[in-house]
């Protein structure tokens, strides 16, 4: 019996998210370096990896690095400007590469994506997510209010109101901040 190899620990800061805001966080302020997951072929396996998709037979490959660099970089630009209609064609390239097929089968209905090569099953996955969201709840996709971080989250709170993607982090360093500028004098 051969020992199975430990999976790799997670070096993704906001697990948890949808898809499409955890491929806009594959770039994140890691402690005071940058950190980019789709940096390289390795950091890539290593998304592929966390995610899943390596386990669905994604390759690691160029093409699938380009593809997701393609959509995080669309992504980016619609959520700093909807109407940014160069990011819409881009996003909607993505969206060209696969489709949902659905059918009945004895079970009951069944749908399966199938996209042009398993490389682009991540870039199609994340632009069809970004959809969902936005049709579920618009405006949810929001950027952590801390000035110096980068990190997207999408905000699960009833009243819609979330500022930061971390309040342990990111909204106590902003809490502190104001309670030194009071306490200064």
């Amino acid at each position: 019996m051969t020992p199975q190899t430990p999976p790799p620990a997670d070096p993704r800061p906001l697990p948890g998210e949808p898809l499409a805001v955890d491929l806009l966080n594959t770039r994140w302020n890691n402690g005071g370096n940058p950190r980019d997951l789709l940096s390289s072929l390795d950091e890539l396996a290593l998304w592929l990896e966390v995610t899943g998709f390596a386990a669905r037979g994604v390759p690691a490959e160029p093409l699938t690095l380009a593809a997701l660099r393609t959509t995080r970089e669309a992504l980016l630009q619609l959520l700093a400007d909807p109407a940014d209609e160069a990011a819409r064609g881009e996003l909607n390239a993505v969206l060209a590469h696969g489709a949902v097929r659905r059918s009945l089968s004895a079970e009951g209905p069944v749908q399966r994506v199938e996209t042009d090569s398993p490389a682009w099953l991540p870039a199609w996955s994340a632009a069809e997510d970004y959809l969902r969201l936005l049709a579920e709840a618009p405006g949810r996709i929001r950027s952590c209010a801390h000035p110096s971080c980068v990190l997207h989250f999408h905000d699960t709170s009833k009243n819609g109101t979330r500022r930061w993607h971390s309040m342990s982090s990111c909204g106590n360093r902003a809490k502190a901040s104001r309670h030194y500028a009071r306490t200064k004098v």
